[in-house]
């Protein structure tokens, strides 16, 4: 009998604690160094157990293009896109905001594999949950 409840405390307890690390991470900027560190920041987060989800927007939804380029960024020398792919590769989701691919414009062919056009109603219930972390860069 002990065993069970020790297994039920266990299974309540990690359940809290995944419920407790999630971060929504909604990048809008254009600037190289913020969508950088925005990247850097939600993929340090995803290491230490975190579940990530990333909704880009305006001048960030390039980031999501498969036709994108861009600078390096020193001391790594990647991109911000390529830390955007390491973070989906980590199990991380990512969606473009539903106004970006109709005023590119763009169709969803034009978005990375696992990239998707972002719901509002979805996305506003994610950022209206307290267990949710959201961060705006």
């Amino acid at each position: 009998m002990k065993t069970w409840q020790t297994l039920a405390c266990a299974a309540l307890f990690t359940t809290a604690v995944h419920a407790d690390n999630d971060v929504f991470v909604y990048l809008t900027s254009s600037s190289l160094q913020t969508q950088g560190m925005a990247m850097v920041l939600a993929g340090q987060m995803q290491q230490q157990g975190a579940s990530v989800s990333v909704l880009l927007c305006d001048g960030a939804g390039d980031l999501a293009l498969k036709d994108h380029a861009s600078a390096t960024l020193k001391p790594r020398d990647v991109t911000p896109a390529q830390l955007l792919q390491q973070l989906m590769a980590g199990g991380a989701s990512v969606e473009v905001c539903a106004l970006y691919l109709p005023n590119k414009p763009a169709t969803a062919d034009a978005l990375l594999e696992g990239v998707t056009p972002a719901q509002p109603p979805r996305i506003a219930e994610k950022m209206l949950n307290p267990a949710v972390k959201v961060f705006s860069f």
